[in-house]
């Protein structure tokens, strides 16, 4: 049989007095009264017997026995009776006191309920509703409102039939610490204990509020940090970004990140004091001095080796704090570990002895949990590009050797080929070396086109837009081409959409410059509700889709293809829609960030 809660129990009755012994009154009045009656009683006998006369027997007969002994009797039971109000009042104020004992346990009991309650309330807005019914359930008032500052406020009423407080009621307002108010109304005018509850209600849900608010505000950090790094690839950007959101999160003056490298060694990979920045193990402090003085050289100190080996922050004063930032007395360690192994450590540093004791290290546990993610994300990324450098090499490679190399050895033959036909046929040598000059100078152009390809262009300085214009108007310049550009609607990529579609129109116009023989080509870029459009189209010599179907590519090219891969991996779409003399239409779907 189950017990039913505390909450739940039905009130406690006071216990029974028990039985007393017969208390010394009554004992004394057993023992003493009937020995002392027969002793009276006999001495009144033998003195009336004494008178002999029998009118003055009957007299004192009277006298006696009709106002001596009911006299007797009445004072003996009054003595009685009086020891037993006595008891009584004992008993009734001994219930009294069991009754205000009692109604103090159940506002004791109501206040750690509240109290339970408030820490576990998920948000300020909770924390406010569960503090105002609860206020309502311990004083017994009416109604309850509680106002925070950043005027958020909670109402609760109890068992009334009225909807808000009238002026028949008596009002109750005690301040909460650090900002607002907890205003009761009750039927009857509050006592001074009841008072006294309130504040110390108002106590705990000032407790409860300032809770619910760092809440918030870990939320927010983690958020922030989160939003800050989700996309960032530079390494360097990303670890100020982390670690000084942890250093201010605390007020350390010192941080730095030791980053794992593939041979399991963790090296220095940023740090920055009251003395400046340093990256990648060495480098130029904010006043432009040389920052050789980090300590190791680059290599972690042995904290941070043990920081790497533990399963959780660690903490260090003293000489070995010196040994990580030299003006620190008090470091604070946090691994970066995920299900692939070690990632690297985070240090804060300062120094101010014990100034982490107190910090939230599990949050600052929670940002170097994110942090490890992130380090993740950029080392892919940067592996990526590297990758995509390789095929791009190989790309130029394949093109410089399948066009540009053969057509220039062609060209020599030509060459070798008129230098022996130069004196016996003049004509027929020239005419060669005018079919090897234009041989050249279609290379050229070919060389010119391929580098104005692979110009660098700074996506992230200009943006999608006002890159997108000036490619398209320097390619049509560059190809002797009428090329237009037509952007409608709003564009939002994130920055990987950005290079992504960016890459796709570069390839699109090289290909229209190799292979279409076009006189114009438009460019359109429209910015729909979920997606984004990108269309290229030309007007030149186009071809048959079903002929090159399962070719290397339908639009000329490899690059094209992987660009179409990559566009497909981001959840978008890729067309081409060409027929032959009637031109080409590259279309690109991606969707808004």
């Amino acid at each position: 049989m189950t017990e039913l809660p505390a909450t739940r129990r039905p009130p406690a009755r006071p216990p029974a007095v028990p039985r007393a012994p017969l208390s010394d009154r009554v004992r004394l009045v057993r023992n003493l009264l009937p020995p002392l009656i027969v002793l009276v009683v006999g001495a009144v006998e033998l003195t009336i017997s004494l008178l002999g006369n029998g009118q003055r027997e009957l007299w004192a007969h009277l006298l006696f026995y009709g106002l001596v002994g009911p006299a007797a009797t009445f004072f003996s039971v009054e003595w009685i009776a009086e020891g037993t109000r006595a008891r009584e009042r004992a008993e009734l104020e001994l219930r009294d006191l069991y009754g205000q004992l009692s109604a103090s346990h159940g506002r004791l009991q109501g206040v750690q309920e509240l109290m339970r309650d408030l820490g576990g309330a998920p948000d300020l807005g909770a924390v406010l509703e569960v503090a105002v019914r609860g206020a309502v359930r311990v004083t017994g008032a009416t109604h309850a409102t509680l106002t925070v500052p950043g005027g958020l406020s909670g109402t609760a009423r109890g068992e009334t039939l009225l909807s808000a407080p009238s002026a028949a009621l008596h009002p109750l307002k005690v301040s909460v610490p650090g900002g607002g108010a907890l205003l009761l109304h009750f039927e009857t005018p509050p006592s001074a204990d009841t008072a006294e509850l309130a504040q110390a209600l108002a106590a705990e849900v000032a407790t409860g509020v300032e809770a619910a608010r760092q809440r918030t505000l870990d939320l927010m950090t983690l958020y922030s940090v989160d939003q800050s790094i989700r996309a960032e690839r530079n390494m360097r950007r990303l670890l100020s970004r982390v670690t000084g959101t942890m250093a201010g999160r605390v007020g350390a003056e010192a941080r730095a990140a030791y980053l794992s490298d593939e041979d399991g060694v963790l090296r220095l990979e940023y740090a920055q004091d009251r003395r400046g920045e340093v990256s990648g193990g060495g480098g130029m402090s904010g006043d432009g001095a040389s920052r050789n003085d980090v300590p190791g050289g680059g290599v972690a100190p042995a904290f941070a080796a043990r920081v790497a080996q533990s399963s959780g922050p660690l903490i260090v004063t003293g000489a070995e704090a010196c040994q990580v930032f030299p003006e620190a007395r008090s470091v604070l360690g946090l691994p970066m570990r995920d299900e692939e192994g070690l990632v690297g450590v985070l240090m804060l540093g300062d120094p101010r002895e014990g100034v982490f004791e107190a910090a939230r290290v599990s949050l600052l546990a929670l940002m170097a949990g994110q942090a490890t993610l992130a380090v993740r994300n950029a080392r892919a990324y940067l592996y990526s590009e590297e990758l995509a450098i390789s095929d791009e090499r190989a790309r130029i490679a394949r093109e410089i050797h399948d066009g540009v190399a053969q057509s220039l050895a062609f060209a020599a033959l030509k060459l070798d080929v008129v230098a022996r036909k130069m004196h016996s046929d003049p004509e027929l040598a020239e005419a060669d070396v005018r079919a090897a000059t234009a041989l050249l100078r279609e290379q050229i152009k070919e060389v010119r086109r391929s580098i104005f390809a692979l110009r660098p262009i700074d996506l992230e300085r200009y943006g999608l837009l006002e890159t997108v214009r000036r490619y398209v108007l320097d390619f049509g310049e560059q190809n002797n081409m009428k090329s237009s550009l037509d952007v409608t609607g709003e564009v939002h990529l994130s920055p990987g959409d950005e290079a992504v579609v960016f890459r796709i129109l570069q390839e699109s116009l090289n290909n229209v410059a190799k292979h279409a023989r076009a006189g114009e080509v438009r460019v359109t870029l429209d910015g729909g509700a979920r997606r984004v459009l990108l269309s290229v189209k030309d007007d030149g010599a186009g071809f048959d889709l079903e002929a090159v179907t399962g070719r290397v590519s339908s639009a000329g090219g490899l690059g094209l293809t992987q660009m179409r891969e990559r566009l497909e991996a981001r959840g978008g779409q890729y067309r081409v829609l060409s027929m032959p003399g009637r031109g080409t239409t590259i279309e690109a779907e991606m969707p808004q960030a």
